[in-house]
């Protein structure tokens, strides 16, 4: 029989119904150095800022099937025999000094020798402390009882801040979270339920299941907690930042679990999977050549929230982690071995400071559009949505959620309470976590009023980018959502957000197919987009560039399939973008047509090729660097499994040729600054050898990239299906072309970094191929 996860929602439920899945195991996996106890007893104290021990003013309730005892005063319920009682009640409580506490910090925090609670809701009209205490032996008598303090609105509240302190409470391992009751008009946006213990938007920590994926545990509950028994991290002496400047980043996409997480890795069981998974890895970034990893979600998320309720869906898991908790607290189940949150915490500054000393930035891919409690139609209530709904999501004038992020809530992100929530969390993982900038996921839903109408200003837009502690972060826009406010080259920027340039990636993959009609624009991408972000002190590193990310196909689906294959998601194939600009070079799916593959392979370089050659900030997707497939899943953010999953034997197989190339061309990039202009090209910095730019027809591309030294390149693509002799440009003076790259040759003959002399007046380009020639001396 399955029991409600909901902590204390059910009088019937019992201990190891109501908390095993922090504490027990899945299937034989063994928990290591983790036997708190904690005895699930119903236990209430009216709150009035005085002592508590021995005083005689809390109110003491144990409830159990079958059985109920209130009394006015703890020594009443010590004289008290219950016939069917499960647990004997202990005959002391703690001695705890209770005051009112303070207002800020939001969150936990330690004040003096006591611990400081303190959250806002301002629609609320009862709130109550929830604490679970861990086995103390003989200092806590009450041996880990759950224990409710209900705040008293005269003394606990100040403005719209419920706050308490408590002194001698443990210093780590206590878990907690809030009750909360207020109106209970839908109409007028409130989703109130004190039957449901909430998580602290400011927790600063968040435990659940340890494993993750634990289907023996998919009704796991989550609450906050805190360590300050631990000692500071410790970064070292000679740590510092990489401080990569904008315009020389090459960004890695990639997700935390499904990096390490498949057995090809190598790695122990222990750490697949894990923060300190991606650390045994770094030697692979950096022989990629990448200089900046945007890690998707690692927040703290419930990967099985799919599961907890019959729905087509029921059968995937949470890989991507875009369903948000909390804002502040690293994915527990991302630390090694099952450590919980606090190891969490260390791992991934671990994890940071290896990155780090590697040369490797860590840019987050941060969700403030939304959170996982869904919709009203099947809310999974665990935080905003109990503590004020009316204030934390954006609501028609019927007080229903409206719906801009397409997952069934939208955060009010402009409202001055949840603006300085995001502040304070983005705060939060530059100066503890040290991370160096942040991808915002829907961030036009950032550019909307508490209305979810556009603003031309937003107030969360501007406060990021003038932000004091955020000024050394990149600061990145995905600049669409899915109420169709697209903003690609409009985003409001104060001449700071960078955005993810999506006209790039659609003009791309346009071009490099076949499609006619794409010749300028394709210029246009390749040479910095100037039509976009050329406006007051913008620059061309302010669109990341891109052909692939985790949305979409993958960069060999991308040549392998006309239609997305989403089947296996339970959707219908109604998911996912069916506009994805793709063309399978003449079969769809796998073949074994070597003429086929050949073509694919081809392609692959070429996309590659002019993503790394063009100005702007180029981003690649984790596995792209040895053609991993989805098999035309275009959107498998539900697959924990191999469709997502890094897989290292692939990539040995293929280090010699397709790894290669992408390594190469990567390297190519940082060794010539040409590539990466702070400014925009002038037309000395680069010749078209072009004349007839209006022929709808032409699928060819020619430009010369100088070099004030000399060493001038000249690049060209081939996107008809037949051959093109091209006649080159003179080389400067004294020097010659060598031919660098031609996507049509053999590995090792498509990427020589040091050239191959013997290029004459000129060269015949391969149906759907590309070259690249420098001038050397």
């Amino acid at each position: 029989m399955l029991h409600h996860p909901l902590l204390c929602a059910s009088t019937t439920a019992t201990q190891s119904t109501l908390f095993a899945p922090v504490f027990s195991g899945a299937g034989n996996i063994p928990r290591r150095n983790f036997s708190p106890r904690h005895v699930w007893l119903k236990f209430s104290m009216q709150v009035t800022g005085s002592k508590s021990s021995n005083s005689g003013h809390g109110i003491y309730s144990e409830t159990r099937e079958g059985s109920k005892l209130n009394a006015s005063a703890y020594g009443r319920a010590q004289e008290e025999v219950l016939k069917e009682e499960a647990f004997k009640v202990n005959e002391n409580r703690p001695s705890w000094e209770i005051s009112p506490g303070q207002t800020f910090p939001l969150g936990v925090s330690q004040v003096d020798n006591g611990i400081n609670f303190a959250i806002f809701s301002q629609h609320a009209t009862t709130v109550t402390l929830c604490l679970v205490l861990p086995e103390r032996g003989s200092i806590d008598t009450l041996d880990g009882g759950m224990i409710e303090l209900a705040l008293d609105p005269h003394l606990n509240k100040t403005g719209d801040i419920w706050h308490i302190r408590i002194e001698d409470l443990p210093r780590s391992n206590v878990l907690y979270g809030y009750r909360i009751d207020g109106p209970q008009d839908w109409g007028k946006g409130h989703r109130f339920d004190r039957s449901i213990v909430l998580v602290d938007p400011y927790a600063k920590l968040i435990e659940g299941r340890r494993y993750f994926g634990d289907i023996s545990m998919k009704l796991s509950k989550f609450l906050g907690t805190y360590d300050f028994d631990s000692l500071p991290f410790d970064w070292g002496e000679n740590y510092k930042l990489p401080n990569i400047a904008e315009k020389d980043l090459v960004i890695y996409e990639m997700n935390v679990r499904a990096f390490t997480m498949d057995e090809s890795s190598g790695l122990d069981n222990n750490i697949r999977g894990s923060y300190l998974g991606v650390i045994e890895k770094i030697p692979h970034l950096l022989e990629l050549g990448i200089n900046a990893v945007e890690l998707l979600p690692i927040f703290e998320f419930d990967e099985l929230e799919l599961q907890r309720r019959p729905n087509p869906r029921d059968h995937m898991i949470n890989t991507w982690g875009y369903s948000t908790i909390n804002f502040f607290s690293p994915m527990s189940r991302y630390a090694s071995a099952g450590g919980g949150p606090a190891n969490a915490s260390q791992e991934f500054k671990k994890m940071v400071k290896s990155l780090h000393s590697a040369g490797i930035e860590v840019i987050l891919d941060v969700v403030y559009n939304h959170t996982n409690e869904a919709d009203d139609a099947n809310p999974y209530t665990t935080s905003f949505r109990g503590i004020d709904n009316k204030v934390y999501y954006m609501l028609d004038d019927k007080g229903q959620l409206l719906n801009f992020s397409g997952c069934g809530n939208t955060l009010n992100c402009n409202h001055p309470v949840v603006m300085e929530l995001i502040l304070d969390s983005l705060r939060h993982w530059v100066t503890e976590y040290h991370v160096d900038g942040f991808r915002f996921d829907l961030a036009s839903v950032l550019c909307r009023g508490t209305d979810g109408s556009p603003l031309n200003a937003p107030p969360l837009i501007r406060a990021i980018a003038k932000d004091a502690v955020l000024s050394r972060c990149k600061i990145i826009a995905e600049p669409w959502d899915c109420g169709g406010l697209y903003l690609v080259g409009s985003f409001p920027n104060w001449d700071r957000w960078a955005e993810w340039n999506g006209i790039y990636r659609d003009d791309v993959r346009k071009f490099i197919k076949g499609d006619s009609g794409m010749k300028g624009s394709f210029a246009t991408r390749v040479s910095g987009s100037s039509d976009l972000y050329r406006v007051n002190k913008r620059r061309p590193y302010h669109g990341i560039n891109f052909v692939i990310a985790h949305d979409g196909f993958s960069l060999h689906d991308l040549v392998s399939y006309n239609f997305k294959h989403n089947e296996a998601n339970g959707e219908g194939g109604n998911d996912g973008c069916n506009d994805n600009f793709s063309w399978n070079c003449g079969f769809e799916g796998e073949t074994d047509d070597a003429s086929v593959r050949a073509l694919r392979s081809r392609q692959m370089k070429n996309f590659h090729l002019a993503l790394m050659i063009s100005q702007g900030a180029p981003m690649m997707l984790m596995g792209d660097e040895y053609g991993h497939t989805r098999y035309g899943n275009n959107n498998s953010y539900g697959h924990d499994s191999a469709i997502n999953f890094f897989l290292w034997d692939q990539l040995d197989a293929r280090k010699g040729n397709h790894f290669r190339f992408f390594s190469n061309a990567i390297k190519y990039r940082h060794e010539h600054k040409i590539f990466s202009h702070e400014n925009f090209l002038s037309e000395n910095e680069i010749t078209w050898h072009e004349d007839n730019w209006a022929n709808y027809e032409s699928k060819f591309l020619a430009f010369t990239l100088h070099d004030k030294s000399g060493g001038d390149i000249y690049i060209a693509f081939n996107a008809h299906d037949y051959f093109l002799k091209a006649l080159l440009p003179t080389p400067p003076t004294n020097r010659k072309w060598f031919r660098v790259v031609d996507t049509n040759l053999k590995s090792p003959d498509d990427f020589v970094l040091d050239g191959v002399p013997g290029i004459e007046k000129t060269y015949s380009i391969a149906p759907y191929s590309s070259i690249l020639l420098e001038a050397k001396v």
